[in-house]
């Protein structure tokens, strides 16, 4: 189906240090086809949308947008906003006076979901026009997509901090435990991993979502490997859950899109202390947690040279597909080789991605639920690339 007429491009969910990559790469993709007439940017997602909030995009300098392109978060304003049947109507209402035949969102699996929600609707009203989501996530838990463009930078940020804090911690004998964004999915926290440069190297013990999280072994795993170094570094999944599932911290509330909100005041850090004190029974011991928060996701120069690449060719892909098919979709990535890295772009349905996560294979974690494998390095290292190497006295 050729179509001709506007697009409107929009961002939603978590920003990301390399989100504005993909916005750019569609720009600039966008201006190579004359069958779009007009480049509108929505001012904070679908809602910018409804309330015909546009940043024209058409004529922005180029080194304005490579400017952009490397400024980290999200350069449109993001939004979390799960559109009803009203919401829907409204956005079709505005695409119509503002003769919209093509709509790019950015975002994770529940922007996904958007996408396919306004894709079934213009067919729905038989309106040409093409929906296609382009990927974003630090979690990096979309389903088909070998990685999510903005997960590696994020991954990065992680393994750099983890550096940094064990040699903290090894100067100062004592315990750290460090807690790393992951709802339901393991894969940020599992890049700590990539800070061990020799034996003894931190972090000694590894936590994701995908493996229920036991107080008491918890306590043992910390006290031996205490017992074994004089020390211990934790990186530990804001979502880690119990044997029933239950999140071990969370506010108790939830978005649009029904996802719980989790603890991000340190509180999660704060039990984890207690419990280890708890354990050592009065005995002196010198523990500290702290939450990384919001600084993995949008941290300035801390970006990989893959995810930045990877996040404007997916951006430019999805347009150029849309152009070429007028079909809806979702961009994905196909690793085709490891070492050396090479990847490339196809399309999958909007609702292989829509709503549904993945999470880390069984075969990325060991078997005591308390580290990583060698599986997990050889997967994630060429995406976040070399990291510094530590000079040693001792």
């Amino acid at each position: 189906m050729v179509l001709k007429g506007k697009m409107v491009i929009g961002q939603s969910g978590g920003p990301t240090s390399v989100i504005n990559q993909s916005l750019v790469g569609a720009i600039i993709e966008a201006r190579q086809h004359g069958e779009i007439t007009g480049i509108l940017g929505a001012h904070h997602g679908i809602a910018g949308i409804m309330n015909e909030d546009f940043i024209d995009l058409t004529t922005q300098s180029d080194e304005e947008l490579e400017r952009v392109a490397n400024t980290p978060a999200a350069g449109l304003g993001s939004v979390r906003l799960k559109p009803g049947k009203a919401e829907c109507e409204r956005v079709f209402e505005v695409f119509k006076k503002h003769d919209v035949r093509f709509f790019f969102y950015i975002g994770g699996n529940d922007s996904a979901e958007t996408a396919h929600i306004i894709a079934e609707m213009a067919r729905e009203a038989n309106y040409d026009f093409c929906t296609v989501h382009i990927p974003k996530t630090i979690d990096n838990d979309l389903r088909v997509t070998d990685h999510c463009p903005g997960f590696a930078s994020a991954a990065r940020f992680v393994a750099l901090a983890f550096i940094g804090d064990d040699r903290d911690n090894a100067a100062l004998s004592g315990i750290k435990i460090n807690v790393v964004m992951g709802r339901d999915a393991g894969f940020l926290t599992a890049a700590s991993a990539l800070a061990r440069q020799a034996e003894g190297d931190g972090p000694h013990l590894i936590y994701v979502p995908e493996r229920a999280f036991d107080v008491a072994r918890f306590q043992s795993d910390v006290k031996a490997v205490v017992a074994k170094y004089g020390r211990c570094v934790v990186a530990v999944s804001e979502g880690i859950t119990d044997a029933d599932g239950h999140p071990v911290m969370t506010s108790g509330e939830r978005d649009s899109h029904g996802n719980l909100q989790l603890s991000g005041t340190g509180a999660l850090g704060d039990f984890l202390s207690t419990k280890v004190k708890e354990a050592y029974a009065g005995e002196s011991v010198r523990v500290r947690a702290d939450t990384f928060g919001y600084l993995q996701r949008s941290f300035p120069t801390v970006v990989s040279e893959v995810d930045a690449s990877e996040a404007r060719m997916v951006g430019a892909f999805g347009v150029s597909q849309a152009v070429a098919t007028g079909e809806p979709g979702s961009v994905a990535i196909r690793r085709l080789s490891s070492v050396p890295y090479k990847s490339e772009c196809f399309m999958t349905p909007l609702s292989t991605v829509a709503r549904e996560a993945t999470s880390l294979k069984d075969e990325y974690i060991n078997a005591e639920s308390n580290d990583v494998t060698e599986a997990w390095l050889d997967y994630v290292r060429p995406l976040v690339g070399d990291l510094p190497k530590i000079g040693r006295l001792f």
